[in-house]
């Protein structure tokens, strides 16, 4: 696939994440929204605040932007709970959330006793009955990784309506995205959640995928949503906004095999990284003596860093290669700055 895509977007979202004091991850959503954004999107992938806890904290406090989790996963939640979970946020917020769902990583999943050894099935399985339970149906499902028995939402004194809450599938690896595209051509998923630290032609293999899936089930690349986390560091002082990405990049090069296989660093470089890191979680001390191998250009591959330009040609970048709608995750502590030169750039669309 080449990249052929709109450079330019119509649509921006930030994403929250492990603030110093959780006041400001509300006060970021009001801002986003103040701003003129149109989604924000809580992170959950590691044992840090509860995404659903602060999804409806934003409710609260905001009207208009859309409200999603950045992703949550498909294991720790039983799908009857997700499915009551996002019928209580979608009366909260007024019908405007979104539930992106992802497959989780290990060790973490093994660690608190999940067996991920078929993600793919259970991710088909958990968003296929999630929908159904949402749409109000009466459920009873016999899979390969859950069953439930005559289950549905018990909406005796509250709104009966069904719930329309369009499910993200968070994807990195091309077996996910191809996944994804069935999920949307079946009417199960509205769209794909594509993740960070990977640089933009990642995306086109990944897209190849997703529109081999989704034409496998008669319908187009255009019925899928694609919106993407992008990490951005962002300052005047360009060296500056490098170092400040450089430990996040570190971290993921060496921890996350998708990344290290997506960032351009060469295998040798990733096993140092690797042996410095040593187990998960790394020490701060360890992240630091691996980051000495993650050079500029591996981190400006897989990060949005420099100036206030240099990011949103980046963005640019990402939205030229199948990105829908960029939702930035800003690893400087500037994030006002951030969402302003998005939302400037969204309104010069």
């Amino acid at each position: 696939m080449k990249a052929n895509f709109d450079r330019e977007f119509t649509r921006a979202g930030i994403w929250n994440w492990e603030k110093p004091h959780v006041e400001d991850e509300v006060r970021h959503a009001q801002y986003a929204e103040e701003a003129g954004l149109d989604s924000v999107w809580q992170g959950e992938s590691r044992l840090v605040r509860d995404a659903m806890t602060l999804m409806g904290a934003y409710t609260q406090v905001t009207d208009e932007i859309d409200i999603a989790p950045g992703v949550t996963n498909c294991y720790t939640r039983n799908v009857a709970l997700m499915a009551q979970t996002f019928s209580t946020l979608h009366e909260l917020s007024g019908g405007r959330m979104k539930l992106g769902i992802g497959a989780w990583w290990d060790p973490l999943a093994s660690k608190v006793g999940i067996d991920r050894e078929r993600p793919l099935r259970r991710m088909w399985e958990y968003c296929t009955v999630t929908k159904r339970l949402l749409n109000l149906e009466n459920v009873t499902y016999e899979g390969n990784t859950l069953r439930v028995e005559d289950i549905e939402l018990d909406l005796v004194r509250s709104n009966a309506e069904p719930r329309d809450v369009p499910i993200y599938v968070g994807a990195t690896g091309e077996t996910m995205h191809k996944l994804t595209g069935e999920l949307v051509g079946s009417g199960i998923a509205g769209g794909i959640f594509m993740n960070y630290l990977i640089p933009p032609e990642h995306n086109l293999r990944g897209l190849e995928k997703l529109k081999e899936g989704v034409e496998k089930q008669d319908g187009s690349l255009e019925d899928v949503d694609r919106p993407q986390l992008i990490a951005v560091s962002m300052d005047e002082d360009v060296d500056y906004a490098i170092d400040q990405a450089r430990n996040l990049a570190t971290q993921y090069i060496g921890q996350q095999p998708h990344i290290t296989k997506a960032c351009g660093i060469d295998d040798e470089q990733a096993e140092k990284v690797k042996a410095e890191l040593g187990g998960w979680p790394a020490t701060a001390a360890d992240i630091k003596q691996a980051s000495k191998y993650v050079s500029d250009d591996i981190v400006t591959n897989i990060v949005a860093a420099g100036t206030r330009d240099d990011v949103i040609e980046r963005v640019r970048d990402y939205c030229a290669a199948g990105c829908t709608e960029p939702v930035v995750y800003p690893l400087t502590d500037n994030m006002e700055d951030v969402v302003d030169a998005l939302a400037e750039a969204k309104a010069e669309t």
